[in-house]
């Protein structure tokens, strides 16, 4: 089993600007992913297969719904405490932070936010406590940056609708207990709808042969002539906002967890720059690999301060959508750089399931695709700058 001995860099003092509680829930989790997901993750990656025993331990340190209030099962934490969490998992690797994202912005936030009290009460403490797991239905086969145009939909039957489509590259999805799908009414206006398993004609069938997030479970929806109760459709929100206010939130998430994934691979790569000796002298000791490693503390350095301020701007009820996707696009891009270049400091050695650097790099292939793409990002960057669109 691998060793952990990651220490998180801090070339600003950014810990200055973290609360007591926020630095108790980061080392809380970090402990966790010392303890439970760095020994093992590695296995599984290389089998490609998801480890279920992890849903009770994310469970436990309050990973589902950490800012959902306790009186739903979530810790009733803020922005940042979440943000430090999605951070510290995806330290470990982007897979399980995935499985965090989705179950906490994708499933609970939607049920919390655009639910009833009664859909508040039946499902979100069970998905708190990992009794349920949830997935999200959004992208399908033939749209994936225009939601918009998606086909799946819903015809009314008395009190339940029948629904039909099929959605695409869902996390969890293989085994996920109830599935909060996005889909059109016969006006043509999106609803969020929960699907429970078990429910006649819903299937999920796995996508195999994935060289990225493969200690995540990835798989489709499929939908024919599903009978689902009208009381399982969220009555709050409705249109196309409603699923990317969730997106919101995803993406929020992903801005800190692809820090940690950099993080992981700068204090990897630093570690080995120490100890690896060529000419007589530590590699550490000469100028490109110094280049390398001084470049990868200072684009750390700029996300954190980046993230930090776009929590407290979420606490306050005050972050944008474009600001989001500036976060979320950065903290991505600066962690597959920083992953590359660790990668060459590390040689050969850098291929290896002995050191976790090509596990992120692959992973992060997707992280920078999912939940809006790169190009999207910048596009969204873009609007909210000049006033244009560029998507249509």
């Amino acid at each position: 089993m691998a060793s952990d001995l990651f220490e998180a860099p801090d070339y600003y003092l950014v810990d200055e600007l973290l609360t007591e509680e926020h630095k108790l829930v980061r080392q809380s989790t970090r402990d966790w992913v010392k303890k439970e997901v760095s020994p093992v993750i590695e296995e599984y990656a290389q089998k490609a297969e998801f480890p279920k025993h992890m849903i009770k331990g994310l469970a436990d340190i309050g990973a589902f719904g950490p800012y959902i209030p306790e009186e739903y099962g979530g810790a009733g934490l803020d922005q940042i405490s979440y943000g430090l969490m999605m951070q510290e998992i995806e330290r470990g690797d982007s897979g399980i932070r995935s499985t965090c994202s989705v179950q906490s912005s994708l499933v609970m936030y939607p049920i919390y936010a655009y639910g009833n009290e009664a859909q508040r009460k039946k499902y979100l403490p069970k998905l708190a406590s990992g009794e349920y797991v949830g997935c999200f239905g959004l992208t399908e086969p033939n749209y994936g940056s225009n939601p918009g145009g998606m086909i799946t939909n819903y015809k009314e039957d008395g009190d339940h609708i029948i629904l039909n489509g099929a959605k695409m590259w869902i996390s969890n999805a293989p085994f996920a207990d109830i599935a909060v799908v996005w889909a059109k009414n016969e006006e043509g206006r999106i609803h969020g709808v929960i699907v429970e398993r078990g429910m006649e004609g819903f299937t999920t069938p796995e996508t195999h042969n994935k060289w990225s997030l493969r200690a995540s479970a990835t798989g489709e929806l499929v939908f024919e002539d599903v009978r689902v109760p009208k009381e399982n459709i969220l009555p709050n929100k409705s249109g196309l906002g409603a699923p990317l206010g969730c997106l919101d939130s995803a993406r929020y998430g992903i801005a800190w967890g692809a820090l940690g994934a950099a993080m992981d691979c700068y204090d990897t790569a630093l570690r080995y720059a120490k100890e690896r000796v060529q000419f007589d002298k530590p590699i550490a000791a000469y100028q490109l690999q110094q280049k390398k490693l001084a470049e990868m503390i200072t684009e750390i350095t700029k996300g954190q301060l980046l993230v930090w301020r776009l929590g407290q701007l979420k606490n306050e009820g005050r972050a944008t959508t474009a600001q989001i996707s500036m976060a979320k696009r950065n903290s991505v891009e600066i962690a597959l750089k920083i992953a590359r270049e660790a990668r060459q400091v590390l040689g050969g050695m850098g291929i290896t399931g002995d050191y976790s650097i090509m596990r992120h790099m692959m992973n992060l292939e997707s992280v920078v695709t999912y939940e809006g793409t790169h190009d999207i990002h910048l596009l969204i960057t873009g609007l909210d700058i000049t006033g244009h669109s560029a998507f249509k």
